[in-house]
């Protein structure tokens, strides 16, 4: 006899997404049009498209799989994934042409790679509650959390004249922070014991190792999407030196964890949780990184960061601050985010010709990460405090990390 579970979300789930579809077939219809002008700045469809096709492998096949660890959440991590992520791009697509556009909204490819960048910052607040939360509350962040991400897009080009690449880029801050409130709000009594479910084994620890390798692979294209390639050799720089530091961050978490383990073996969960380190951290600093020593050496410090804050932080964040982060997003995206903010301001202030022009860099600089951060935790607080209303069910303790709570499985059907 199949096991009985709380109440369908029949009530919640379907009438949600049906109307958030409906509103936005509306929306789209009469506020949309598709840009008939596609060679703008020397952007071509040829040029563009493939960075389009690289984002979305890492947006659904990278995420979608890095999600997949727990021995019981590989149906609801990989289709909650592409579930969330398309409702986020279309919400994204309509608040990203509400900026610049008084008439309707023109869509082009480049529009779609700037929606599919602000939901990456999503993907990174669901990855702290991931398996405590139910499709309705994944849905709801995701619109919310890119809302404020783009708010914060919006508020630093306008006020501080931050280019639009490095306002983007600060997504690994601000999806890090926010979903750090998220879990501290969503706190339960007695996950310091690890939730029952909560579990790894060989073959979900590989198909979220897939995941990863697919994030590591397409992470270049992800940093240098919307590198303007108008002045020669930008975007290869940056590709390179997202390449070399990725290479150096794997290297050293490989080298790291062996060191953190009292055996010396290699810990699966951490490594792949920090090779990524590299790649962040670059793409956070990448228009002022010049040369590949300096990508290189953001790469090792990053991994070095991210190792010893996968290996202690999230311990200490869970029994000192109450925030259960499921996929350690504080130290895979967090402090490299942080790191390559620091890196940046270093690098730019090297390279400014008088003390004026770098004091000035460096105040912007320092104000654009005091609203990002602001921001995301203020926003963060809001959507938890909401999503955490009786309306919104939560699944039980014992349901966490389980997908038979929203998904058919024909072989534990009850038999009639």
């Amino acid at each position: 006899m199949a096991p009985r579970y709380a109440p369908s979300l029949r009530s919640r789930l379907a009438p949600l997404l049906l109307c958030l579809q409906t509103s936005f077939i509306v929306l789209f219809c009469f506020f949309t049009e598709i840009q008939k002008n596609s060679n703008i700045r020397g952007e071509t469809f040829s040029s563009i498209y493939p960075g389009f096709q690289d984002v979305n492998v890492m947006l659904f096949l990278g995420f979608g799989f890095f999600f997949t660890f727990p021995v019981r959440y590989g149906f609801s991590a990989t289709a909650f994934t592409l579930l969330v992520a398309v409702v986020a791009t279309q919400w994204g697509i309509i608040l990203n042409g509400l900026e610049p556009h008084r008439g309707k909204i023109k869509i082009s490819l480049k529009s779609l790679v700037e929606a599919e960048l602000c939901t990456a910052s999503a993907m990174i607040s669901i990855a702290a509650v991931q398996g405590k939360t139910n499709p309705v509350q994944l849905v709801l962040i995701s619109l919310l959390e890119v809302s404020g991400f783009i708010l914060n897009k919006w508020v630093l080009q306008s006020l501080l004249k931050v280019s639009l690449l490095n306002s983007i880029m600060l997504l690994h801050i601000f999806g890090s922070f926010f979903g750090l409130l998220l879990t501290w709000v969503f706190y339960r009594k007695g996950c310091e014991l690890q939730f029952e479910k909560e579990k790894y084994d060989q073959k979900s620890g590989l198909f979220s190792m897939l995941g990863t390798l697919f994030l590591w692979m397409y992470l270049p294209t992800f940093n240098s999407v919307l590198v303007d390639d108008r002045i020669p050799g930008r975007k290869l720089k940056a590709v390179c030196s997202t390449y070399l530091a990725l290479a150096v961050s794997a290297v050293t978490a490989a080298s790291m964890s062996s060191l953190c383990h009292p055996r010396g073996k290699v810990n699966m969960t951490q490594m792949q949780q920090c090779i990524l380190a590299g790649g962040v951290a670059v793409g956070v600093s990448v228009s002022g990184v010049q040369h590949p020593w300096e990508a290189m050496t953001i790469g090792f410090t990053a991994a070095v960061i991210a190792t010893i804050g996968h290996q202690y932080l999230q311990t200490q964040m869970l029994h000192g601050f109450q925030c259960h982060d499921t996929c350690a997003t504080l130290s895979s995206f967090g402090l490299p985010g942080l790191l390559g903010w620091v890196a940046h301001l270093l690098l730019e202030i090297r390279d400014c010709d008088d003390q004026t022009t770098a004091i000035r860099f460096a105040v912007f600089h320092i104000c654009s990460l005091l609203i990002t951060i602001a921001l995301s935790l203020s926003t963060g607080l809001i959507t938890g405090l909401l999503l955490k209303l009786e309306v919104c069910r939560r699944p039980p303790d014992n349901k966490c990390f389980d997908d038979q709570v929203y998904w058919e499985f024909p072989h534990l059907a009850e038999r009639k």
